[in-house]
This record gives structure tokens, C-alpha cells and sequence, in this order.
């Protein structure tokens, strides 16, 4: 199948409109001003979309959904399709962590390196703490391209190894050296950037999020509807605005009935979106305090999660570190083990509810839990070998309140 994809055009003007190619990484030209870099979107010939395009099952990879996405480019690694889980009250949890990389930057990162390699990239460079980047390493790596990747000296201990396995440069520098770095990387040594180049708000890569609307594609496939709300954990915005946009085209091409209502959920010690729209600013700049959500801790919102939760009718809630460590636990108990910040959407739900929604709820969970910073930074004791004392601790597990005892 063939992308429908036809042009970028401006967040805050939607009738700037750019050629497709080459991807405006830095924001759109016209309508940026000194204070805001607003990102760019992708738009379609949605008159040509094959009309049975979702009348088919979804797929492993992404070039299932082709006609709604740029040219995938770049050879894939089986990303998206993933599981719908219900807990036993009814909410549905969108499973991202089964994901190649074990997240759902992988869908990102496909349409992404795509471009890329489209666009004749020598290699690429981003700035994560942990899922991007071996997301990009493992694409870049599939797609025969070098991968420079700045990461913070406080990331988990296994992603620095999980980013040499796939051959990525790893850099660690400080934290205010790394954009002017990649800026170099992107005009000296021709990589393009798939992390976002800009100081003034997030930009990103203007094909990533078009990679993110294919969970709601394969949501509403396994609904058979659209949801009533859709919670995700935030932090830039980017998964918030390619969810919602993806309900909007399933709406758009009546697929769907109705669009669901997004909510954002941002750890209580950042809240830029939250400042935003408080405000009414399409960005605002926080200071981020300690906070074990570290994939999520952003100092600076991106305008696309404005117009996420605002076209929506959403709201954004802020969720603290021990309701974060209550939805993981919630979620472990069912046998979803996710990382801190992937629990933030089920614990946005849980801290602030529903407005009277009649429909399916669904909690989108984003990574895995291997990627928290804690894990495996304690062995356990050793057990004693007395079958006294494993019966004991049997009989303790059996008395857990989240046993089903």
C-alpha cells in the first residue's frame, strides 16, 4: 500500500502549508516566532483512503496502515498490534510494553527513521533517558544507519547496555550542551534528528507522531467503537496528540461514531502542559522536581498536547509519585509490569475518575518495567532452606490482599 501522506503543514495556522519532504524538524518557518517553535503535521488526500482499510484485522508492523502514514522507508520490527487487557472492573489497559524495544516509542521511531533514510539521512541523533533512544538505536540499526544518542548519567542502569547492543554512539553530556550538540551533529555531519532540535517549546520530528495514531486505529478495532476516554501518560505530548489524532481520522472517515475524550496525565512534579492550559499559553516552562517518572518529567510541554486535550474535550490531571507506585502495583497484580511513568495514565483515572463516562475507558500503559530506574539495583536476600520457612513465605504470598485469596 502507498502513503497518502501530501504535505507538513503548521499547528498554529493550519493553512501554512510546506511540501512533505524535507521533514522541517526545527517547526514550521512561518508561524514560529522567537518564543515558540510550533511543530508541524502531516496531512493526507483522506478522499483516496481504500475504503476497506479497516475492515481488515490489525497486524504486526506498521505498514498495515500505510495510506495514513508517511512513507515507511525503513524496514520494520514487527512494532504495534498490541494487546487490549481488561482489569476486572471493566477498564481496558493498551499493552505498549510488547513492543520490540518494550515501548511505545517504537511506532515513533519507524515512521521516523523512515524519514530519515527517505530524505537521505547519514544517521540519526536523539536526546532520551531511556525508551527513545533504544527505540531509534534498534530502527537505525535495522535500517543499516548510525545512531548517535545523548542520555542523562542518571538513566537506568541496563539502557546504556541496551544502546551499545544495537551499536549506538552514547554521549553524556550536560544537559544544557546537548541541543547545540545535535544541532551540530544535524549541519555538520548530516544525521537528522528524530528528538526534538528546539529551545523554544518541543517540536520533535514532524512525521513521529503519526506513528502513535495506529493505537487508536487498533483500538477501536478491538472495541469495535471508539472509547469514551483514552488516559495516557504524558510528558512532551506527542503520544497524546497522535492518539486523539487518530480517533479524529477514524471520525473523520466514519469509521467511528465519536471521539473520545483524552486525558493527559503528567507527574505532579513537572506539569507543563498543566501550566499551559491553565494559563492559556501554548507553552509553559516549569521547574521539575524529584520524581521517580523520569521519562516523563518535562520542563516544557509541547503546543501539540494543547490541542490534544482541547479538541477532545480532555482535561489534563497531575498524578503523584505514590499514585504512579499504587497503578504499577494494580497493574503488576494482573501481570502487566510496567515502569513508573508507563502507570501514570491508569493512575490519572484512578486519582481524579470519570465525569459520568458511559463507554469503554481505555489506559494506555507505555513502557516496560525494567526500564525504572530501581530495578535491579537490589538482590535479593538469600532464602533459607528449611521447608518451614518457604511454606511461611507461600502462605504470606497467599495472604496478599491483591492474591485473589
Amino acid at each position: 500500500m502507498t502513503s497518502l501522506a501530501t504535505a507538513q503543514r503548521s499547528l498554529a495556522d493550519p493553512s501554512v502549508r510546506h511540501p512533505l519532504w524535507p521533514p522541517l524538524t526545527g517547526g514550521c518557518p512561518v508561524t514560529s516566532t522567537e518564543d515558540v517553535a510550533y511543530p508541524l503535521d502531516i496531512d493526507y488526500a483522506y478522499d483516496r483512503v481504500p475504503a476497506d482499510l479497516f475492515a481488515r484485522p490489525a497486524a504486526h508492523g506498521l505498514e498495515r496502515w500505510a495510506p495514513l502514514l508517511p512513507p515507511l522507508a525503513a524496514p520494520g520490527l514487527g512494532e504495534g498490534n498490541t494487546p487490549l487487557v481488561g482489569l476486572p472492573d471493566g477498564v481496558w489497559i493498551k499493552d505498549e510494553s510488547r513492543n520490540p524495544t518494550w515501548s511505545h516509542k517504537d511506532r515513533l521511531n519507524r515512521v521516523a527513521v523512515s524519514a530519515a533514510v527517505a530524505s537521505g539521512a547519514r544517521g540519526v541523533v536523539v536526546s532520551s533517558s531511556g525508551n527513545h533512544g533504544a527505540a531509534a538505536a534498534a530502527y537505525a540499526a535495522r535500517a543499516g544507519l548510525p545512531c548517535a544518542v545523548f542520555t542523562s548519567p542518571d538513566a537506568p542502569p541496563a539502557v546504556a547496555s541496551h544502546l551499545r547492543a544495537y551499536g549506538a554512539t552514547v554521549l553524556t553530556v550536560p544537559l544544557a550542551s546537548v541541543r547545540p550538540l545535535m544541532r551540530r551533529i544535524v549541519d555538520e555531519l548530516g544525521f537528522q534528528s528524530v528528538s526534538s532540535v528546539t529551545d523554544g517549546a518541543h517540536t520533535g520530528h514532524p512525521f513521529g507522531p503519526e506513528g502513535y495514531k495506529t493505537i487508536a486505529y487498533e483500538i477501536a478495532l478491538d472495541l469495535g467503537r471508539a472509547p469514551a476516554e483514552v488516559h495516557l501518560p504524558t510528558g512532551y505530548g506527542e503520544l497524546l496528540f497522535g492518539v486523539a489524532k487518530g480517533f479524529q481520522e477514524l471520525a473523520r472517515l466514519g469509521v467511528t461514531g465519536s471521539v473520545p475524550r483524552v486525558y493527559a496525565a503528567e507527574p505532579a512534579a513537572a506539569g507543563a502542559l498543566t501550566e499551559a492550559l491553565r494559563t492559556g499559553r501554548p507553552v509553559a516552562r516549569v521547574p521539575v522536581g524529584p520524581t521517580a517518572a523520569y521519562a516523563i518529567d518535562c520542563e516544557v510541554n509541547s503546543y501539540r498536547g494543547v490541542l490534544a486535550v482541547r479538541t477532545t474535550g480532555g482535561a489534563v490531571r497531575t498524578v503523584t509519585d505514590p499514585q504512579m507506585a499504587a497503578a504499577k502495583a494494580e497493574l503488576a497484580a494482573q501481570g502487566i509490569w510496567c515502569e513508573t511513568s508507563a502507570a501514570a495514565g491508569l493512575a490519572g483515572f484512578r486519582a481524579h475518575g470519570s465525569r459520568g463516562t458511559e463507554g469503554p475507558v481505555v489506559c494506555v500503559v507505555t513502557s516496560s518495567g525494567y526500564k525504572d530506574v530501581a530495578t535491579a539495583r537490589e538482590s535479593p536476600a538469600p532464602t533459607p532452606q528449611d521447608w518451614e520457612s518457604i511454606r511461611d513465605a507461600l502462605a504470606a504470598a497467599g495472604d496478599r490482599p491483591d492474591s485473589g485469596a
